[in-house]
């Protein structure tokens, strides 16, 4: 899957921004914000090539609902093949039709990839105001952060338009095994 996503990279770098899949470590950290355990509904957002993808599929409960996005079509293709049981689907964000799939009053979890530095201002907004809007109240949504990058411009105004959404932002430790060592906000609903 490395050399999958380091092409994809050097093709699609504004919406692929990684050169290497997220490590194990900061997969097992997003779950564990997210309480992808306790989810009846999750979504996730910036699948890619399935590095959280596979921590969710062992740590979601059987009956729960599953839903992946990404915009990048051999991501999808790639997806699709290694987890044939759940629903992956080609599209931004922003604009996916979310009402067909949600549960009751919306998604328990949202686990999000994105690249956030590497969207304009407001591609965040968008997707941020989207992606809260199906998120059930209580619900929890988790996405992560280069360690030294969120210091940036771009970086800093994500947070503050995270935080201006959330009841509740706290961060993770700093999981010095992925490449960036990178954190987890955990906004809550």
């Amino acid at each position: 899957m490395s050399w999958t996503f380091f092409r994809e990279f050097l093709t699609n770098w504004q919406t692929t921004g990684a050169i290497a899949p997220s490590s194990a470590a900061l997969a097992r950290r997003m779950m564990q914000a997210a309480r992808v355990s306790e989810a009846k509904c999750l979504l996730e957002l910036g699948a890619g090539t399935g590095a959280f993808t596979r921590q969710i599929q062992s740590t979601l409960p059987k009956s729960s609902r599953y839903l992946g996005l990404d915009m990048n079509p051999t991501f999808i293709e790639t997806l699709r093949r290694r987890f044939p049981e759940l629903r992956f689907e080609q599209a931004p964000a922003q604009d996916f039709d979310y009402e067909s799939f949600l549960c009751g009053d919306g998604f328990d979890a949202i686990v999000c990839g994105l690249p956030w530095t590497a969207f304009p201002e407001s591609l965040q907004t968008a997707i941020l105001d989207r992606a809260f809007g199906v998120l059930k109240p209580g619900g929890v949504f988790a996405t992560f952060a280069y360690t030294g990058f969120h210091r940036l411009p771009r970086g800093q105004k994500f947070r503050e338009l995270l935080s201006g959404r959330c009841a509740k932002l706290d961060t993770t430790a700093t999981v010095w095994g992925n490449l960036p060592p990178a954190f987890v906000y955990k906004a809550s609903k």
